[in-house]
C-alpha cells in the first residue's frame, strides 16, 4: 500500500497480484491497483493527466504518460472524492511503481504534482 499527501490531494494505492490473469511459466504477472483520489484541502482540484514510472524486478524502468485517469479528469471539490482501479503487467514476479498526478486548481488555473509514494507489486510469498 502507499499513501501519499500533496497540498491536501491525498492519493491512496492499494495493489493486488491478479493470478487467474497471470501466466507465471510464460515470465507474465498482471497487477491490479486500486486508487483513492480525496480532496482534503480547501480548493477544487482537477486530475488533467498522470505520470508513471514502472520498474520490473530485472531494474528495468517504463515510463506512462497520458491524460486523465480510466478515461476521467475528474474534478473533485473539498471532501469530495474518485476511485478507480487498473493493472500493469509485468515480466517479473515483483517490480515498483511510483508517479504522479498533474493537478490544477480550476479556480486559479495553478498547477501542481500530486505525488504518489512507490509500492510494490509482488507475487504473495516471493519475498521474506
Amino acid at each position: 500500500m502507499s499513501e501519499t499527501l500533496t497540498r491536501g490531494v491525498r492519493i491512496i494505492v492499494r495493489p493486488r497480484y491478479v493470478p487467474e490473469q497471470s501466466d507465471p511459466a510464460a515470465g507474465q504477472y498482471l497487477f491490479a491497483y486500486h486508487i483513492t483520489i480525496r480532496n482534503e484541502g480547501e480548493d477544487t482540484v482537477q486530475l488533467l493527466s498522470r505520470h508513471w514510472v514502472i520498474t520490473n524486478g530485472e531494474g528495468r524502468i517504463e515510463e506512462v504518460r497520458g491524460p486523465g485517469v480510466v478515461g476521467y479528469q475528474p474534478v473533485l471539490k473539498p471532501g469530495e472524492e474518485f476511485q478507480y482501479t487498473s493493472a500493469c503487467p509485468l515480466d517479473t514476479p515483483v517490480g515498483t511503481m511510483h508517479g504522479e498526478f498533474q493537478m490544477i486548481l480550476p479556480a486559479t488555473g495553478e498547477g501542481f504534482d500530486a505525488r504518489i509514494n512507490p509500492f510494490r507489486l509482488a507475487v504473495p510469498g516471493i519475498l521474506n
